[in-house]
């Protein structure tokens, strides 16, 4: 029985990996869009008389900060993919990840 509950636990584990790595991050990136619409005064619908709502500068930071995110975590899959074929390893036991030997 203790072996079916470390299967259970690693389960779980990779599940939500999967859900934030492989949904999470597109997610973001859709988040990201709209916020830069949102951004620019961009809207799908015609307004009064054509007018377009005024640019907002909340929405574009905050696609700043989205993209920025998504940039940070695709750049560290590079980054542990190649530093693997180099022999070494991506810890991050300190505040921000190191290369290391194995």
């Amino acid at each position: 029985m203790h072996t079916l509950s470390l299967v259970w636990e690693d389960l779980w584990k990779i599940t939500v990996a999967g859900l934030v790595l492989g949904a999470g991050l597109p997610a973001l990136f859709a988040v990201g869009i709209r916020s830069l619409a949102y951004g620019t005064g961009g809207d799908a619908q015609e307004h009064a008389a054509g007018s377009s709502p005024a640019p907002h500068p909340i929405g574009r930071a905050l696609a700043g900060l989205c993209f920025a995110i998504v940039l940070l975590v695709v750049a560290l899959g590079i980054v542990l993919i190649v530093a693997s074929g180099f022999g070494k390893e991506l810890s991050f036991a300190s505040i921000y990840p190191t290369i290391q030997d194995q």
